[in-house]
């Protein structure tokens, strides 16, 4: 049986945000194949370095150990974190796109992995984390500069804010806070308008308003405003946050949906990274403002994810494989998702479900302990994995100790 919605059914790759394919180019044939061989067939494998690693689903009653969610992002780090010189009195580091080491990961999905880090400090606040969060930031400084106006892609620009911001939280470094700042307000003059009844465009281009910039600028716009205190941000938040749900959130279900056309059209339906971020944009908005109830929007987005972007209701979450952008949406479904689990104290609801994913993600980890986005075979030993393919199962198991 094929469990591989994109890969065994082609036509599918129509949901891809536009976006994704128009950036990347092309659909990435090496993750595709593979993609192809994990959905539609599972993989018997021996554990020659006794890991007891399984290619059959976790038990339902297991969580990893908090141990072993950090030895995941140890074990990303030693294939991927580069250290590369001196940034004034400080450091500067990336990480790279692959294991052969052959660039930077790209801007939004470096960004992304730098998230990780703050992950893994908000669940265990070390100094080696707190240094490696400055390195990273340092790095993107290094290589995209301070404003990022150059980017065409409004999304790309929200998602480095974003990390800025959360780097601030820990750091109190007004550089981070300017440059979160600065690159949202640059989005917001060039994204919004009222055409489509408000919301971000994803690209300067102006052909479509897309989930995967409003719902993360809803995030920023309100950690923007507990870092500022200005109101004009949180006023923002809602613009977005009213538009989203007007336009993409399915009452009824609890779907979001991914992009609109100029005409109205709806273009994309859900994916994990889309659905993650709607609920934590929920999860923001949600201790300010009684109406709407966004904790019910919130449980109702949830909801969905957990019958509907899982391969079996309350199973594993779905294989996105099928093109480089959306290859690592477990990582940003997974952070946003246990936030909102520990914030909501829903934790009796969601918590065996998300033990289930992070369990099975660390069970198909290969022999140097990196998992792939392909959470029913085990992870190639052999392939060059990509950096961004590779973060889930790390996003999922530490933003688990969110909540436990």
């Amino acid at each position: 049986m094929c469990t591989n919605d994109f890969t065994c059914h082609p036509e599918n790759l129509a949901t891809v945000p536009a976006r994704r394919k128009l950036k990347t180019g092309r659909v990435i044939l090496p993750a595709l194949l593979l993609s192809l061989l994990a959905g539609c067939q599972k993989e018997d494998f021996h554990d020659t370095l006794g890991t007891g690693l399984s290619s059959t689903p976790a038990s339902s009653s297991a969580v990893v150990a908090k141990s072993e969610a950090l030895l995941a992002l140890s074990s990303y780090d030693n294939k991927y974190y580069n250290q590369y010189g001196t940034y004034g009195p400080s450091f500067k580091a990336n990480y790279w796109f692959d294991i052969a080491k052959t660039k930077r990961m790209d801007f939004w999905t470096q960004a992304e992995a730098i998230e990780t880090v703050i992950d893994a400090y908000n669940v265990n606040p070390t100094t080696e984390y707190k240094n490696k969060i400055q390195y990273l930031y340092n790095g993107m400084r290094d290589a995209h500069g301070l404003l990022w106006s150059s980017n065409e892609f409004n999304d790309d620009v929200i998602w480095g804010s974003l990390m800025c911001i959360r780097a601030y939280e820990i750091w109190n470094d007004g550089g981070m806070l300017d440059m979160a700042r600065q690159n949202f307000d640059l989005v917001w003059a060039r994204g919004w308008d009222t055409t489509l009844g408000g919301g971000l465009w994803w690209k300067t281009d102006k052909l479509s308003k897309n989930t995967c910039v409003n719902a993360p600028a809803a995030i920023c716009a309100m950690r923007l405003y507990k870092a500022t205190g200005n109101t004009a941000y949180r006023d923002k938040a809602k613009l977005i946050m009213d538009w989203l749900v007007s336009r993409m959130y399915v009452a009824s279900t609890g779907e979001v949906k991914g992009a609109m056309n100029q005409a109205g059209q709806i273009t994309e339906g859900a994916l994990l990274y889309t659905q993650g971020t709607f609920i934590g944009a929920a999860n923001e908005l949600r201790p300010y403002y009684t109406s709407p109830d966004y904790r019910t929007m919130g449980l109702k987005a949830m909801d969905y994810a957990r019958t509907s972007l899982s391969k079996s209701p309350g199973g594993i979450l779905q294989d996105e494989d099928a093109v480089l952008d959306i290859q690592g949406g477990k990582s940003i479904f997974a952070r946003w998702a246990c936030i909102f689990v520990k914030e909501t104290g829903t934790a009796a609801t969601y918590g065996p479900w998300l033990d289930l994913n992070a369990t099975q993600a660390w069970s198909i980890r290969n022999s140097n302990g990196i998992m792939w986005n392909l959470w029913s075979t085990r992870t190639s030993d052999t392939e060059n994995l990509n950096s961004w393919r590779t973060n889930g199962g790390v996003s999922m198991m530490l933003n688990l100790y969110r909540f436990r």
